[in-house]
């Protein structure tokens, strides 16, 4: 087994774990529907607890959701998708659903969602009101890409160069 270019076989490219186009988009699409469910119930559980009445922190939530998954969820899952299935590889390694932006960017928001939580800086009530726009919107994104597996055929032809 040779390391060096040119090589009966490079090590890393043996032990990658590859995975198809289509599964590149069944795991982005899992990892952002659990991501999406999760952030909802966080939402749920702070307005559940700290009020009595959820109608205007429900209306609040929902233009958050729409600004969210409009600006930023939706445009990520077509530029995602594109990618993947613009791709001359037939299979990619298996972490390639995002590219290094979206890994930062879920890792900033993460971080970001912890940190707020913890610091006890803001209100629970209006944390869970930005959770309950904000959740759905993930997990709307996490739904665009399970969409896509289900019609991989038509995304495939509509990619197809």
């Amino acid at each position: 087994m040779s390391l060096q270019k040119g090589g009966s076989m490079n090590i890393l490219e043996k032990y990658k774990i590859k995975a198809s186009k289509r599964v590149l988009l069944f795991l982005a699409g899992i990892l952002w529907s659990f991501a999406g469910g999760r952030v909802l119930m966080l939402g749920c559980e702070d307005l559940i607890l700290n009020i009595k009445s959820p109608w205007g922190y429900l209306l609040i939530s929902v233009a958050i959701f729409y600004l969210f998954f409009i600006l930023v969820f939706r445009k990520m899952v077509k530029k995602h998708t594109a990618r993947i299935m613009s791709s001359s590889l037939s299979e990619h390694c298996f972490f390639s659903f995002f590219d290094l932006k979206g890994y930062t960017i879920m890792i900033f928001m993460i971080a970001g969602g912890i940190t707020l939580r913890n610091a006890h800086v803001i209100n629970p009530i209006y944390l869970g009101a930005f959770y309950l726009g904000l959740g759905p919107a993930i997990l709307s994104a996490g739904i665009m890409f399970l969409a896509s597996v289900f019609n991989f055929e038509k995304i495939k032809s509509t990619y197809a160069k």
